[in-house]
């Protein structure tokens, strides 16, 4: 239900407790009591059957008895009794309850199944049960359990569990951090951290979000709501539990071993545009940063010091994050060298003698700034009785509030070390970022590095349909129903080769031989143009050969292939007595002396379903545990970052007398596997290893595909297990016009920021007003964000362009709610191209669109005034309502199964 109703938690306009107050540590008295002390001030009511009167509390035995409709409802009563409780606060006209109460239970006739039927039926929102509740400083409003009540500020901060909400509001409260609004989700009954990022993603309030993750039950949901949120402000999140076990299945295939839940949420961190952080006091380090300096290209780090030893710990720390030391040019060496004295150090870091005054000091600052080798830099002073650490930094901010405007403005990290709080004053009245320790500025410097690459990744927006290799996805698919058909979990390996074939991907010829003597017959061709041979076991219930000792390579003679296929099988049946042996499995040798091994895969996630694998391969490959995961789909920019976050792709480059690899090739393949997980969810583990690799591109040596029929794990149309819905190329299309011209339409991208601006440039104040409710003068980046950065899960823009010049003739969008039951609709036409049918038809494939999804309803508000948009509303079987709370508003409303969206235009 995404941000319904979510006014009501946040905003309340009444709060009523109903729950115990008789007993002095009762959790009803606590939250009337922090309700009080916190000055809410809005009315506040205890419900309780042996009520007792509260000086500033109306005390009421029953909702129904209030003088007035509680807005949120906070509820602290026994399991039993919660889901009478908020029907009976439903009824009252609450918005939104907040459930305390713990051990609701699981099942189909527990409190907790009642409660969610209440909900659902009433549209009521639940937060919980067993939370901690919510504060929200900036109203004043604490309906919690929290000992503290923290400062007013611009964080908001949503987590799983209330012992660390109410433990990081204490902690707050002593370094005077402040937040927008503190949540704990519980059990997340209902509101969950989709709409909560949908929430504060739009709330004026909130800078930045931060989240204490356990696990994410719905990925699409939390991915669409987190990239949707990361692309307006920064979102920071720390994970619980990330010391995992790998996947102990016996017959798992390595790209599974290697896809371990941690590793998993990381590269969905990753793609959502996240920052990820490994502690609670980062996760506000992270915060404070990101909120002093704007993101920048590069990772270079100048670092500028009065003490060598520090600024070797600066270079130690940076290197060890995966930072760079940047150089210094000759330029800024020659400038440096007629300002400073002798003994300086003349590389980076700059060290400078202990004696430095104030004004050399900010001179050096200015020469690193204009230095074009570096992207930004770190200013550490140590204390001595030669120089005046207040002084040094008003110099420093003196410099930095002349360049402020600079095009070349570059962000500035401080570590003054020592106790002294003049100095940290004048630091934090320029807003630099002042840290404690030289390791905690490399690790703020990091932290923007790693949020603009986050940034960067979050515009990707890779197709669903690739325009750069084909692929015969019949073939595969017909390829995967046959195994079904026949209960088969592995793919055998003929079968293996022919789909890895039908999507493209290089390997070995693989032969069957169904005992030694065939494997003798199939291997004498391939001996007499002087190959070697490779024998392995066949068997699906032998996932791992290596372990029964099923493998022999560079058989060069008749004899040797007989002998090593009798050895095999025996080997293996004695090891698997129970086993099917199918019997072996007969390749050439595959003789690439300078290739790495590699292995690509495709493991299987409970939760975010199919994840592609890439790292160092072999048959150490789980001792080695050099891997990299991705979220699919992915396309080539994409795919050579994920293949540049192992170590094996060091040794992808030209070294000594090997030649690089091919590293187009193998982002090529990766991209590849990620559509055959599009087009075939039932492929649940795939396993190239090793895929070989060399300056002539690359070979699958080994391969195993496991199959199987698996529930959806999403709701709405789309892949039924991918976590990130790709761009949705298939909606591209050309539309005829009433003049007889015609359109281009597709759906937004993220880098159609400057195309909407130019395009509002066209559009009356008039016509903004209609669209936007009031008048829009200034287009704000974050504005512009939420027209065009989508995610395309929920929901949808379409922009119809100029098919010659590609100028923007206008766009419609179509957002649904989280349960794929209703979509609500927005339009805007060029105002010198009305007349022409852009909205007309526009509105018609919003409809299509929404039929597409399984939507029930489209509905949207109109201007009273707007008398265009309803008479096309009216002709399109939109019914019209004015609208209960506001005069100045129309609802309209369309049953999607009922709308006509090919009719004649009016």
């Amino acid at each position: 239900m995404s941000t319904y109703r979510l006014s009501s938690i946040f905003r309340p306009t009444s709060v009523a407790v109903v729950g115990s107050q008789s007993r002095p540590r009762s959790v009803g008295r606590a939250v009337i009591n922090n309700l009080l002390d916190g000055g809410f001030a809005g009315p506040v009511a205890l419900v309780n059957l042996h009520v007792q009167p509260m000086p500033g509390v109306i005390t009421v035995k029953r909702l129904r008895d209030l003088p007035w409709k509680p807005d949120l409802v906070v509820i602290a009563t026994p399991p039993a009794t919660v889901p009478a409780v908020a029907r009976e606060a439903a009824e009252r006209g609450a918005g939104a309850v907040a459930v305390l109460t713990v051990a609701m239970g699981e099942g189909p006739d527990s409190p907790a199944a009642q409660l969610e039927a209440v909900a659902r039926e009433k549209g009521l929102r639940v937060l919980g049960p067993n939370c901690l509740g919510v504060i929200a400083p900036h109203v004043r409003l604490n309906a919690s359990l929290a000992s503290r009540f923290p400062k007013a500020g611009d964080l908001a901060l949503i987590s799983q569990s209330g012992a660390i909400s109410g433990g990081l509001v204490e902690w707050s409260v002593g370094r005077s951090v402040g937040f927008s609004a503190v949540v704990s989700l519980g059990d997340a009954l209902d509101v969950d951290f989709a709409d909560l990022l949908d929430y504060f993603a739009t709330d004026h309030r909130t800078r930045a979000i931060l989240l204490y993750v356990e696990a994410i039950r719905d990925a699409r949901k939390f991915m669409s709501a987190a990239r949707a949120a990361a692309r307006t402000k920064p979102v920071v999140v720390v994970k619980s539990g990330r010391a995992l076990a790998l996947d102990s299945a016996a017959d798992a295939t390595h790209a599974q071993h290697l896809a371990d839940s941690r590793a998993i949420y990381d590269a969905a961190f990753r793609r959502a545009g996240l920052l990820q952080v490994r502690s609670l006091d980062e996760l506000f380090s992270a915060a404070e940063t990101l909120g002093r300096l704007r993101a920048f290209p590069g990772r270079r780090l100048a670092i500028l010091t009065n003490g060598g030893g520090v600024g070797a710990l600066s270079v130690d720390r940076l290197r060890d994050l995966g930072g760079t030391v940047a150089e210094l040019s000759d330029s800024t060496r020659d400038r440096l060298d007629a300002m400073l004295p002798a003994g300086w150090s003349r590389t980076n870091p700059v060290d400078l003698v202990t004696d430095i005054d104030a004004e050399r000091y900010a001179g050096t600052i200015e020469a690193l700034l204009d230095d074009p080798a570096n992207d930004a830099l770190l200013a550490v002073n140590v204390p001595t009785v030669l120089s005046s650490a207040v002084e040094t930094a008003d110099a420093m901010t003196q410099v930095l509030r002349k360049r402020a405007q600079s095009p070349r403005h570059k962000p500035v990290f401080a570590v003054w070390l020592g106790h002294d709080p003049a100095a940290a004053e004048v630091l934090d009245q320029a807003r630099i970022p002042n840290y404690p320790t030289e390791s905690d500025a490399v690790n703020g410097f990091m932290h923007l590095v790693r949020y603009r690459e986050a940034q960067a990744a979050l515009m990707e927006t890779p197709p669903s349909l690739p325009e750069d290799f084909n692929v015969d996805a019949a073939a595969a698919r017909a390829l995967v129903d046959n195994a079904l058909r026949q209960g088969q979990r592995w793919l055998d390996p003929l079968d293996t080769a022919r789909l890895l074939g039908a999507y493209g991907i290089p390997m070995a010829p693989v032969q069957h031989a169904r005992d030694a003597e065939q494997a003798v017959q199939l291997a004498a061709p391939l001996l007499a143009g002087g190959q070697t041979v490779v024998l392995k076991i066949l068997s699906p219930d032998i996932p791992h050969k290596s372990e029964v000792d099923g493998v022999r390579l560079n058989l060069g003679s008749e004899a040797a292939v007989r002998e090593a296929a009798q050895g095999i099988l025996q080997r293996a049946r004695a090891a698997r007595p129970q086993a099917r042996i199918s019997g072996l499995v007969v390749q050439s040798t595959v003789v690439r002396p300078k290739a790495r091994e590699l292995i690509a895969g495709i493991a299987d996630d409970a939760v975010f379903g199919p994840v592609l694998v890439f790292g160092r391969g072999g048959t150490a490959v789980d001792v080695i545990n050099d891997g990299a995961l991705a979220l699919p789909p992915l396309d080539l920019r994409l795919a050579h970052e994920l293949i540049a976050r192992t170590r094996v792709s060091r040794v992808l480059k030209a070294y000594s007398d090997v030649p690089a690899a091919d590293e187009g090739a193998i982002a090529l393949v990766l991209m590849k596997l990620a559509q055959l997980a599009a087009d075939l969810p039932e492929v649940r583990q795939l396993d190239i290893n090793p895929l070989l690799a060399d300056a002539s591109g690359v070979i699958a040596v080994d391969a195993r595909i496991a199959v199987a029929r698996g529930r959806q794990l999403h709701k709405g149309r789309g892949h039924p297990r991918f976590a990130i819905f790709p761009y949705p190329k298939e909606w591209e299309r050309t539309l005829d016009l009433a003049d007889g011209s015609h359109a281009f339409v597709r759906p937004v991208r993220p880098e159609d920021d400057a195309m909407f601006r130019e395009f509002f440039t066209h559009v009356t104040d008039e016509d903004l007003r209609l669209r936007f409710f009031q008048s829009v003068r200034h287009f704000s980046h974050e504005f512009i964000a939420r027209l065009t950065q989508i995610d395309y899960a929920r929901s949808m823009a379409l922009v119809a362009l100029h098919p010659e010049h590609g100028h923007m003739l206008g766009a419609v969008r179509l957002h649904a709610d989280a349960n794929y039951d209703r979509g609500e609709y927005g339009i805007l036409v060029r105002s010198d191209l009305k007349g022409h049918g852009i909205g007309w038809r526009l509105m018609r494939i919003m409809i299509e669109y929404a039929r597409w999804l399984g939507l029930k309803t489209v509905e949207g508000q109109v201007l009273r005034d707007n008398r265009t948009m309803l008479a096309m509303c009216e002709h399109l079987g939109f019914s019209i309502r004015p609208d209960p709370d506001d005069p100045t508003l129309m609802d309209v409303t369309l049953p999607v199964d009922h709308a006509d969206a090919t009719g004649a235009s009016p």
